[in-house]
């Protein structure tokens, strides 16, 4: 069972490598142009200043994940030595999609916990600060395979608590969330999905809400109206997303979309690409 695939077909991630070399002195990144940011410290020290004033020293190789857009601060000075390679991250779907928005503001690990990653991270830091010819577009490639195998450590080692990745994490849930991902068209019922989570219909629900935050139905409803938003950025007419995310018509969509988003499908779109 594949718990990431379709999230990522659907979401899908760009990077775009930005710097790679030294720090000096203090740059700000700004919550802008719908983009997320990655800073991976190759050696040195750095701090982090967040858009609240809290400040973080980082004193070894480090991962710094904004994966969605987040104003913050990086400063370091001349005896910091600090060496970095950044890229800004932009998701299919927009800044919001469930993927990110599944993900804490801020991830900050130390590189060496990090179990997994090793290989591409050194690959990374060897094409940052050689001069191999293709050299952005391969760094830009390994950013986002970075990401895509940072999330499996994520899942592997159930370090967020709640939500869709914690529900991800969970042996019996995971069935029951990638049933709802690959097949959203289908009118699931939470007996069904009890039933893909091998659980009785009373302990699926109750665990369910617990750890992914919102109930079987809500959850459904949700992912259905994230693929439509999606598709309306992409200039899908209404009718043909109707039929591809489970409602019987054009209307019955609308209604729900209005319902969880507060406008028509037309007016975020307007909101939305204006």
């Amino acid at each position: 069972m594949d718990r990431l695939s379709t999230l990522l077909q659907h979401f899908s991630l760009h990077a775009s490598t930005f710097h790679q070399g030294g720090l000096c002195g203090t740059t700000s990144l700004y919550g802008q142009h719908n983009v997320g940011h990655a800073h991976l410290l190759r050696s040195g020290r750095l701090a982090l200043r967040g858009k609240r004033g809290q400040l973080i020293e980082l004193t070894e190789p480090s991962l710094i994940l904004a994966v969605r857009p987040q104003e913050h601060q990086l400063s370091a000075s001349e005896a910091d030595e600090a060496e970095l390679v950044c890229a800004t991250l932009q998701f299919d779907g927009g800044a919001n999609n469930p993927l990110t928005l599944a993900l804490p503001d801020f991830i900050i690990k130390p590189l060496r916990e990090l179990q997994g990653l090793e290989s591409t991270l050194d690959w990374l830091f060897e094409e940052a600060f050689g001069d191999e010819c293709g050299r952005d577009v391969i760094l830009n490639r390994l950013f986002e395979l970075m990401m895509i195998q940072l999330l499996r450590h994520l899942l592997a080692n159930r370090s967020i608590a709640s939500g869709m990745m914690a529900g991800l994490a969970n042996a019996q849930l995971s069935r029951a969330l990638v049933a709802i991902h690959n097949e959203p068209q289908q009118n699931w019922s939470v007996a069904e999905l009890a039933d893909r989570a091998g659980m009785s219909r009373a302990s699926f629900a109750a665990h369910f809400r617990e750890t992914v935050g919102a109930t079987p139905a809500d959850y459904l409803a949700n992912w259905r109206i994230s693929l439509t938003q999606k598709r309306l950025r992409e200039g899908r007419p209404i009718a043909l997303i109707a039929d591809e995310v489970g409602y019987e018509s054009p209307s019955a969509l609308a209604r729900t979309f209005r319902r969880k988003v507060g406008a028509s499908p037309r007016e975020w779109l307007q909101q939305n690409t204006a």
